[in-house]
């Protein structure tokens, strides 16, 4: 398949006959230039897809492009899209790329939960885009920050709440 390809992973996804990665392909594929560029290009062109900017490869920050609506009305009516975010949100993690995981996942719980541009995201966002962050702090913070805005509060399951009203 076209996103095995461009976003592979070191787990089997729906395509069984699809090779995973091995630990040393993807040090190899880290240390070429080439292959991080070509990357870095398919990520930007899957952004533009759903209607998402890179502002900063720095940092990994992004923002709506200009053709949005339309966008978020694919994301919204395609549930097999959420299954490819995931797969990409994976794939930043494998490439070393945690800082964009943490941008993409909190551009979708804003969206979702906050803007409520994205109701039928909210579900992947919430049980799958969020724990695929590798970073166990920026997790925690993500999930305090899906739990700020989630309504009803009471209903939220992804944190304990005890701990989700000391968070700091």
């Amino acid at each position: 398949s076209f996103l095995f390809r461009l976003f592979p992973l070191r787990e089997h996804g729906m395509n069984w006959r699809a090779r995973p990665l091995t630990c040393q392909e993807i040090q190899a594929f880290k240390k070429s230039k080439e292959v991080m560029d070509r990357f870095l290009r398919a990520y930007k062109l899957m952004l533009g897809f759903y209607g998402i900017n890179l502002v900063n490869e720095e940092t990994g920050e992004l923002e709506r492009a200009e053709n949005w609506r339309e966008r978020f009305e694919n994301l919204n009516r395609f549930s097999h899209n959420n299954l490819r975010i995931t797969r990409i949100l994976k794939c930043l993690g494998e490439m070393g790329y945690e800082d964009y995981q943490v941008h993409l996942v909190k551009f979708f719980l804003t969206e979702t939960l906050v803007e409520e541009t994205l109701p039928n995201v909210k579900r992947s966002a919430l049980d799958y885009f969020l724990f695929t962050v590798r970073s166990k702090e920026k997790r925690r913070e993500l999930i305090h920050y899906a739990w700020q805005h989630f309504k009803p509060q009471s209903s939220f399951v992804w944190g304990p709440r005890d701990k989700l009203q000391k968070y700091r």
